[in-house]
């Protein structure tokens, strides 16, 4: 069985407006225990960048900037890395690791239908060892060694 990017998504994320102010954003960041927003412009709501927890300590608190005076626009990260909900889970993890990033955007067209974070993929690919071994497990038990 092969895992594609649709398979380990979240579905549910957290987006603003480029225009959020930096105050705003980490509270709801905080209320949906969320360490990122995917950061959006204008009334189509298109893709303007992601803004993740180290944007926040890097551009704001290592700076003593005051949260509610700075706009996600000045925060984001503009550079989303993003793949097709087909992608496979391999070629994924291998781009997030190649890259150091800790979240892929995954777009279907120009829309984004969900986010691959890091943990996504340990819960994920866990869950999946631990029913291979039990497969093995079951076979080893049903079909004793030769010999």
């Amino acid at each position: 069985m092969v895992l594609v990017a649709q398979d380990i998504m979240e579905t549910t994320f957290l987006s603003m407006d480029e225009e959020t102010d930096g105050l705003t954003a980490a509270r709801a960041m905080a209320d949906h225990r969320r360490g990122y927003a995917v950061v959006t412009r204008g009334p189509a709501a298109t893709v303007a960048g992601i803004v993740t927890e180290w944007d926040f300590l890097e551009k704001v608190v290592a700076r003593g900037l005051a949260p509610a005076e700075v706009r996600l626009k000045a925060l984001a990260s503009q550079v989303v890395h993003s793949c097709r909900p087909e992608t496979p889970t391999d070629e994924v993890v291998a781009t997030m690791a190649n890259l150091g990033i800790r979240r892929m955007v995954v777009r279907s067209d120009d829309r984004v239908v969900g986010i691959i974070t890091a943990k996504n993929v340990l819960s994920t690919f866990r869950q999946y060892i631990d029913r291979l071994s039990r497969e093995i497990a079951g076979y080893q038990s049903s079909h004793p060694p030769l010999g």
